[in-house]
């Protein structure tokens, strides 16, 4: 199963650096946030990366182009033709295509441009400003189960985010508000799994928020689930929210860290 990841914000909350860099590059002890992303999924087995990068999408590319460089003890001979020798067998067992999905872009309208790289088949989907310790086999099993086209790992951060209504069965989702102002709701955490029918609710536009029309289609017709997580969450929009996750990884002590 892949895994699509969002990538291409301007991420202007977090201004201070990602004037410099797209915010999935913003560093969690000396790795970008995307890095810790990748490694939580791959350590469920999930390797076949596809990043719709946007906003300096270019410094993504050079990254994995030169992921040996980040991670290896290298040795430069230039009297001998340029020779560079790699001391370190540092490997990932992970397959990443990036896919420029524009500069402006919003998040219906990505992962819409990336359904080529996708087949008739079942994938992740999330963030890639956030972490959790959800448990991914759960969540896929979960997603099986209950058929829907769409499933989100659903959080309670507080009331900084909008709230999910629950139908009846208490994992349908019937009413989808992004961002609104009710406090203890349960909100969108990312960490999805979707069907590729997913595709039929989404187009080209430029300005297709995922989280809008998409999703208010989704809940309305039944095809919404949510996995409740209570576990760690955390998304990294503020120069704060960077302290706390890099607090956490110098301590020995974040949650996601499970390799």
């Amino acid at each position: 199963m892949k895994v699509v990841i969002l990538a291409g914000g301007m991420g202007t909350r977090i201004s201070e650096e990602s004037h410099l860099k797209p915010k999935p590059m913003i560093e969690i002890g000396e790795a970008p946030i995307l890095w810790h992303i990748m490694k939580y999924y791959s350590y469920y087995g999930y390797n076949d990366f596809i990043i719709c990068c946007g906003y300096k999408g270019f410094l993504i590319k050079e990254y994995f182009a030169n992921y040996y460089l980040h991670l290896s003890d290298v040795t430069f001979d230039f009297s001998r033709q340029n020779n560079m020798i790699i001391h370190n067998n540092i490997a990932e067992p992970w397959k990443v295509t990036l896919v420029d999905t524009g500069l402006c872009t919003q998040t219906g309208a990505r992962i819409k441009r990336i359904q080529k790289y996708i087949g008739n088949e079942s994938f992740m989907l999330t963030y890639g400003d956030g972490l959790s310790d959800v448990p991914l086999n759960e969540l896929v099993n979960f997603h099986r189960k209950h058929g829907k086209v769409l499933t989100m790992t659903a959080i309670q951060p507080g009331g900084r985010f909008g709230v999910l209504s629950f139908g009846e069965d208490d994992y349908t989702i019937e009413k989808f508000s992004e961002k609104a102002k009710e406090h203890g709701g349960w909100v969108n955490g990312g960490f999805m799994v979707a069907e590729p029918e997913i595709f039929e609710y989404l187009d080209y536009r430029d300005d297709l928020v995922f989280e809008q029309e998409p999703m208010h289609k989704l809940a309305s017709g039944g095809q919404l689930a949510a996995y409740k997580h209570f576990g760690f969450w955390q998304c990294m929009d503020t120069m704060r929210d960077k302290i706390m996750l890099e607090r956490l990884w110098s301590s020995n002590s974040a949650p996601w860290k499970v390799w």
